[in-house]
C-alpha cells in the first residue's frame, strides 16, 4: 500500500491520508520500532519504514565511480550527526589553492564522462534492486547537479572567491563543464525505468541566495531546464531538493520543469501549499527543532499548523524537513508519529 500512496501523491492524487517519508538519523527511534539496531541489521531500516508507514524514500546516486577517484575534490568534512558520531570528519585544505584554479577547471576534463551505455545499465540495476527490496517508492536522482557540483569539487570558501572575483567566467565557463558532466548523467537516468527523480543540488544557503538573483536566473535555472528536458521527455517526474531557504526561486524552478519541491522549514510553506500546493507535489513541513527542543504541546501546535496549512495539496509527502537527528527525544518522537498517523487521515 505505501508505494500505492506515496506514486499517487507525486502524481497529485487525493489518498485516504497524507504521504509521508522521513530523513532518519535517530537510531533509537529505529531500535525502539524495531528492535534491531540498524548498524548491526540492515533490514531494521525496512521494518522501521514499513512500521511508521513511510512511502516515498529520498535517494540519488551519481554513478559507480566517484569524483574523488578520478580528480580533485574538497572535502570539507561532516559533523557529528549519529548518536555514537561515526560519521565526524575534520575538515580538510582545499585541493584549489588559488582564484584561478578554480575558474580554469573543466569538470569533464578533471572527471571524464563514463560510457553511457555502461552508465545506464548501471543506474537500472541499482534502481531496480532497490525499488525491488522497499515498498516505498524508491527513485533515481543525481546529487551534485550544479552548485552541488561546485561544493564538492572546490568547497564553499574558493567556490565564493571565484564567484565574486569573476562570476561571468564561473558561471559561463565553471558551470558549463559541471552541466555537461551533469546533463550525461541525467540523459542516462532517463533511459531507465524510474518513474520519479530527484534533483538535488543545495544552490542556496538558510538565508537565502549567495550570490545575485540574476546570476541564477543567468546560469543555473536554464541549465536545470536543459537537464531535466530528456527526464520530461521519458515520461518521468522531476522533484527538487536544496537545503536553505529558495522560496523566492519556486517559480523559477516550476517554469524550468520541477513538478514537485522537496525543502527545508525555513522555506514559506503557507506560500508553497496556497501557491503551489494544488499543481506540484510538497515534501517537507516539520522542523526538528521543535522535536528536540519543544514540549509536546508545541510539538502538537505545529503538526496541526502543518496540516492545516497543507489540508488542499493533494501532493503532500509529510516530512520533518530539515532531518531527524539523533539529539531528538524517544518520547517526543513517538508522540510525533502517533500525531502524524492522527492527523494525516483524510476524510
Amino acid at each position: 500500500m505505501s508505494y500505492e500512496v506515496g506514486k499517487a501523491a507525486l502524481n497529485l492524487q487525493w489518498t485516504e491520508r497524507v504521504a509521508r517519508t522521513e530523513y532518519m538519523g535517530n537510531w533509537e527511534v529505529v531500535r525502539h520500532f524495531t528492535g534491531k539496531d540498524p548498524r548491526e541489521h540492515a533490514e531494521a531500516w525496512r521494518e522501521f519504514h514499513d512500521a511508521v508507514n513511510l512511502d516515498f524514500l529520498w535517494a540519488t546516486n551519481d554513478g559507480p565511480v566517484g569524483w574523488s577517484e578520478r580528480g580533485r575534490v574538497t572535502d570539507m568534512g561532516h559533523a557529528a550527526y549519529l548518536e555514537d558520531g561515526s560519521d565526524f570528519r575534520a575538515a580538510k585544505e582545499s585541493s584549489f589553492k588559488t582564484v584561478d584554479e578554480v575558474l580554469s577547471f573543466d569538470a569533464v576534463e578533471e572527471y571524464g564522462l563514463p560510457d553511457f551505455d555502461e552508465l545506464v545499465g548501471y543506474y537500472e540495476e541499482w534502481y531496480g534492486r532497490e525499488q525491488a527490496a522497499n515498498d516505498q517508492v524508491f527513485p533515481g536522482g543525481y546529487y551534485k547537479t550544479l552548485i552541488s557540483g561546485a561544493i564538492e569539487a572546490f568547497g564553499w570558501e574558493m567556490l565564493l572567491l571565484a564567484a565574486g572575483e569573476d562570476p561571468e567566467r564561473f558561471g559561463e565557463a565553471v558551470l558549463g563543464s559541471i552541466f555537461e558532466l551533469s546533463l550525461h548523467h541525467y540523459k542516462a537516468w532517463a533511459e531507465t525505468s524510474i518513474e520519479f527523480f530527484m534533483c538535488h543540488d543545495d544552490m542556496v544557503w538558510t538565508q537565502g541566495p549567495f550570490v545575485r538573483p540574476e546570476f541564477y536566473e543567468k546560469y543555473v535555472f536554464p541549465r536545470y531546464e536543459e537537464l531535466w528536458r530528456p527526464l520530461r521527455e521519458a515520461g518521468k517526474r522531476v522533484l527538487y531538493t536544496s537545503d536553505g531557504t529558495f522560496d523566492m526561486f519556486v517559480g523559477d524552478l516550476a517554469a524550468a520543469g520541477a513538478d514537485g519541491f522537496c525543502f527545508e522549514p525555513s522555506n514559506d510553506l503557507e506560500m508553497l501549499a496556497s501557491r503551489w500546493g494544488k499543481t506540484h507535489a510538497l515534501i517537507g513541513g516539520a522542523d526538528c527543532r521543535t522535536l528536540t527542543f519543544g514540549t509536546k504541546e508545541d510539538i502538537e501546535r505545529e503538526l496541526r499548523w502543518v496540516f492545516d496549512v497543507t489540508r488542499e495539496c493533494p501532493g503532500l509527502v509529510f516530512a520533518t524537513g530539515n532531518h531527524f537527528p539523533a539529539n531528538i527525544p524517544l518520547d517526543n518522537a513517538l508522540y510525533y508519529f502517533e500525531l502524524v498517523d492522527e492527523l494525516g487521515r483524510r476524510g
